[in-house]
């Protein structure tokens, strides 16, 4: 198996140092893929082995506040504007002028950013199950069932609280919320045992639930997304409509959506074998 050639490094990314891990050909095109929340790199697993197999350089970032890359403490230090910044630090650091850009959940609002803010770096975008910026709060204004879906990034905001809830009994909620939210056989139990071992580094809770806390501190995103994008999503999301989906496409000059009608939020693992033909056909496309 390719994914049993992985190197795992740390890179300094603009004054952060991030957990990376490569595989694939020096030469080969970069694909760079973005875990969500309560993720890390190896909610890719399922897709590196395709890509390799096509001849990408597939670089996963384990991404800041996340396992055991550095987690700065403060909320002003997960600001959308700084996650992006990651990215691009991480390109810089690798020597990738251009690179594909590939992100799930929260890692799926990173990439959206990426697209207005560094277009000129990005060669494509690729999106599961994750809402432009912009679209989000509109959008739960204006629908009271994507309204109570959310009501769990307030709780979130709450100081201390969620850490000693998610926390507690080695991250049982934490755990329980990720079968709960997937399909049956998704999340194996060894992979929850690597789960909880990234929750439980030394300030990971707070880092990752400030990734919320630091939404309102966003950049204003308004201008339209100009890189080609690729909007791929599971039709039976608990916490996201479909209706963030349609919104989010209508923000791209070039853009298409994908739905997968029995797929969770963990469309990448649910549907694995179907999501990496579509990635690989839409990257591979001129």
């Amino acid at each position: 198996m390719i994914s049993e050639q992985l190197t795992h490094d740390y890179v300094n990314a603009g004054g952060i140092r991030l957990h990376v891990v490569q595989a694939g050909p020096d030469d080969g095109k970069p694909v760079i893929l973005l875990h969500g929340f309560p993720d890390f790199w190896i909610g890719w697993r399922r897709q590196i082995d395709a890509l390799v197999s096509a001849g990408y350089k597939v670089i996963v970032p384990d991404q800041r506040g996340c396992n055991t890359s550095d987690k700065p403490r403060g909320v002003r230090e997960y600001a959308l504007g700084k996650l992006v910044g990651d990215v691009v630090g991480l390109a810089d650091a690798l020597g990738l002028e251009r690179f594909h850009l590939v992100g799930h959940d929260w890692g799926g609002m990173v990439t959206w950013a990426a697209g207005e803010m560094v277009p000129d770096r990005l060669e494509r975008l690729v999106i599961l199950n994750a809402p432009h910026p912009e679209v989000l709060l509109a959008h739960a204004m204006r629908s009271p069932t994507q309204f109570l879906r959310s009501s769990y990034a307030a709780f979130f905001q709450f100081p201390w609280l969620p850490e000693a809830v998610l926390g507690a009994n080695r991250s049982s909620m934490l755990a329980g919320a990720l079968r709960r939210s997937s399909r049956k056989g998704a999340f194996k139990e060894e992979e929850i045992a690597d789960y909880r071992q990234a929750w439980e580094q030394p300030q990971a809770l707070t880092s990752m639930l400030n990734w919320y806390r630091a939404l309102r501190l966003r950049p204003a995103l308004n201008a339209r997304i100009t890189v080609p994008t690729l909007i791929l999503w599971g039709m039976q999301d608990q916490a996201l409509e479909y209706g963030l989906a349609e919104r989010s496409l209508a923000l791209c000059d070039r853009g298409h959506l994908k739905a997968f009608q029995k797929a969770t939020h963990w469309v990448q693992r649910e549907e694995s074998s179907s999501v990496n033909a579509a990635l690989l056909a839409f990257l591979e496309d001129g």
